[in-house]
């Protein structure tokens, strides 16, 4: 299973600025007009077994209806937005660390996965989405005869 990451570059040069901003002693959140937003990327957790690919994604803070969820062309997609609270003041913060702002993971799907039956769960901020595999692709004990 291939991993599709958008944007790859620029979450990289923001991990590196973010360090080099810790370094010195700088943050950037005092600097700004607003706070910061971007892009920012769930982590995933994914586990294969004999009858299906487990996909576990967190994305704390938000519900299911905040999260859209596409099997297309054999690839499995799940994008939404993740906002800022509205009614913050800057100046009672120390630090602000959260990413904000849209998200988008995309995975390719192995051709043996049953793309009609995939079933995705919403918990705690926690989404498992269930690939089950074809008939065809699950392993089988074959018998062998002597003559």
């Amino acid at each position: 299973m291939a991993l599709v990451k958008l944007n790859p570059l620029f979450n990289e040069l923001n991990t590196a600025t973010n360090r080099l901003n810790r370094l010195f002693g700088r943050d950037d959140v005092w600097e700004t007009d607003g706070f910061t937003s971007g892009d920012w990327v769930p982590a995933v957790d994914i586990v294969e077994s004999d009858r299906q690919i487990t996909i576990k994604a967190e994305f704390p803070g938000l519900e299911a209806k905040d999260v859209t969820i596409t099997v297309d062309n054999n690839v499995l997609a799940f994008q939404g937005e993740r906002r800022a609270e509205k009614d913050i003041k800057k100046e009672n913060y120390h630090r602000l660390e959260r990413s904000y702002g849209s998200f988008s993971r995309a995975f390719s799907l192995p051709n043996y996965i049953d793309t009609e039956k995939v079933m995705a769960d919403f918990k705690n901020g926690l989404l498992t989405v269930t690939l089950p595999k074809k008939e065809a692709a699950k392993g089988r004990t074959v018998e062998v005869k002597t003559a």
